[in-house]
């Protein structure tokens, strides 16, 4: 495993160290890997109240209780990413977990399912691409205090020249990311419709930069999915970028030069099933606003650490209050799809130095990646 090395972190004057994942080989093995190198961590996060579920969930839950809706999950990621299923069982071996645990890691977020409380954030994200050098940049703002679960996975799949960087919250195969051909993805929480088994949206932009070399083909992929929960994803590639937001079996696509989302409905067909709640939606559309008016001023050919800049000043930052149920934001990424590059400011952006990774190598088909602490 090769380490990031410490920087700021969480608002807390704590150092974060960033875990960098190599996961080569045929999906049993990629699992394998990564819960080998990661093991120790996986088993703390599941013995610390079940992933911090005791903390954050009004009732009680343990593994027993959870099986049948594991087991609904499980059936459809196997039906729809058989690969990726097989990833999670390589998981489970290779860190000592639980076939269940380890599928608990990829699902977590829809067992929380969402409420209607008022809630601090929930990501910022923005895409610019045509005219400019792509790239999709973005605040996660999460619950739980999990910016202690970052790590970076590189996955290399077996009898494929397309290899992707993936943001990963302990032992999740997907989160955001970029891959070799080119094509980046982000997200924001959007709160609609049925929660219900299916493809965990993490796993499905996993699916998309394992199987997408762009923008159209990452929307025709999206297309055939069924969901577990609503989503907003931002695609961004050298020619365009779009959002695509779901709700159900249904998609609405605004494709652009720039793209901005954060966590209300902007299709109006979705905009009447809008669960997020009065308070959350204002600060929603300011955090949107803050983003349109920065990003305005932001120069086409503007580099890194301009746009974490950017993600790094109020209302876009999100400051936690202490409160493990609340969202904060927890760590900013700029992505550039043209160049292979993720980089990364783990915790509170504004008190975080950047480590940037790259996929690169003497032969395109067999990229290697770099990293810089």
């Amino acid at each position: 495993m090769i380490e990031a090395g410490p920087g700021a972190g969480a608002g807390s004057g704590t150092e974060l160290r960033v875990p960098f994942v190599r996961a080569h080989g045929e999906p049993y093995e990629c699992g394998r890997q990564h819960g080998a190198q990661l093991g120790e961590s996986l088993r703390d996060f599941i013995g610390d109240g079940l992933t911090r579920l005791a903390r954050l969930l009004p009732e009680p839950v343990s593994i027993e209780s959870l099986r049948p809706v594991l087991a609904a999950h499980r059936s459809e990621i196997e039906a729809q990413t058989p690969r990726l299923a097989e990833e999670i069982r390589g998981l489970a071996a290779g860190a000592g977990l639980s076939e269940d645990e380890a599928l608990l890691l990829q699902v977590r977020r829809e067992i929380m399912g969402y409420t209607r409380i008022p809630t601090t954030g929930d990501c910022t994200t923005y895409a610019r691409s045509g005219g400019a050098p792509p790239v999709l940049a973005q605040t996660v703002d999460l619950n739980g205090d999990l910016d202690d679960r970052i790590g970076v996975v590189h996955i290399a799949p077996s009898g494929s020249p397309r290899h992707t960087l993936v943001l990963s919250f302990g032992g999740l195969l997907g989160y955001l990311g970029v891959n070799s051909d080119g094509l980046a993805v982000g997200l924001n929480l959007v709160l609609g419709g049925e929660w219900r088994p299916g493809l965990p949206p993490y796993l499905a932009i996993r699916h998309l930069l394992d199987s997408a070399g762009g923008v159209d083909e990452a929307v025709e992929i999206l297309r055939g999915l069924k969901l577990a929960s609503s989503r907003t994803l931002v695609l961004c590639d050298g020619a365009k970028t779009a959002w695509v937001e779901i709700l159900g079996d249904e998609l609405r696509i605004a494709e652009a030069g720039t793209t901005t989302h954060t966590n209300h409905f902007l299709h109006p067909d979705f905009v009447p099933d809008d669960e997020l709640n009065v308070f959350a939606r204002n600060f929603s559309r300011l955090r949107l606003d803050t983003c349109r008016g920065a990003l305005a001023q932001l120069p086409p050919g503007a580099g890194v650490e301009d746009h974490f800049g950017l993600l790094s000043k109020a209302p876009i930052r999100v400051e936690g209050n202490g409160d493990i149920r609340r969202e904060r934001t927890v760590a900013a990424v700029v992505l550039r799809p043209d160049l292979g590059e993720l980089h990364l400011r783990p915790g509170d952006p504004a008190r975080s130095r950047t480590r940037s990774f790259r996929l690169r190598g003497p032969d395109p088909h067999h990229p290697t990646t770099e990293v810089t602490a």
